[in-house]
């Protein structure tokens, strides 16, 4: 399964070059070319899945031996401090391409990046509530 008009999947048929850095039957993986930092990379699926909730379950296990393989490679590779694993899914959590895929970016003690700003609930009668709803919606 691929779409013909995603970026990821023409570089995984050959038709974009990219700098692979790992490949398995089933797992692409390889630089992002606008990188937070150096070494920046994607894991992802060779099949087309448009984000997590459209893969696979049994694929998990082999999108997070990649993550841990490859991520350990980029932090030595790199003298990183550290390493986001990150997946956007959906326009409004930042996703860009439609088609599933994990950024391990390596982090630097005072590289300037900064975390998104984290709030508080008012009561806490709203993270009860949120949570009742949320499990209640989990089959």
């Amino acid at each position: 399964m691929s779409d013909n008009d995603c970026i990821f999947c023409k570089i995984i048929k050959g038709e974009i070059p990219c700098f692979k850095i790992y490949e398995t039957d089933k797992i692409f993986c390889f630089l992002d070319i606008g990188p937070v930092n150096k070494g920046h990379a994607l894991v992802i699926p060779k099949e087309h899945y448009e984000n997590l909730w459209a893969l696979p379950d049994d694929l998990g296990k082999e999108i997070f031996k990649a993550c841990k393989t490859v991520g350990k490679a980029i932090v030595e590779a790199t003298k990183a401090d550290g390493l986001n694993v990150i997946m956007n899914n959906n326009k409004a959590a930042g996703q860009l391409v439609f088609h599933a895929h994990f950024h391990l970016i390596p982090r630097f003690d005072n590289d300037g990046h900064e975390h998104w700003k984290q709030q508080e609930y008012p009561n806490m009668d709203e993270p009860a509530g949120l949570a009742e709803k949320i499990s209640s919606l989990i089959a």
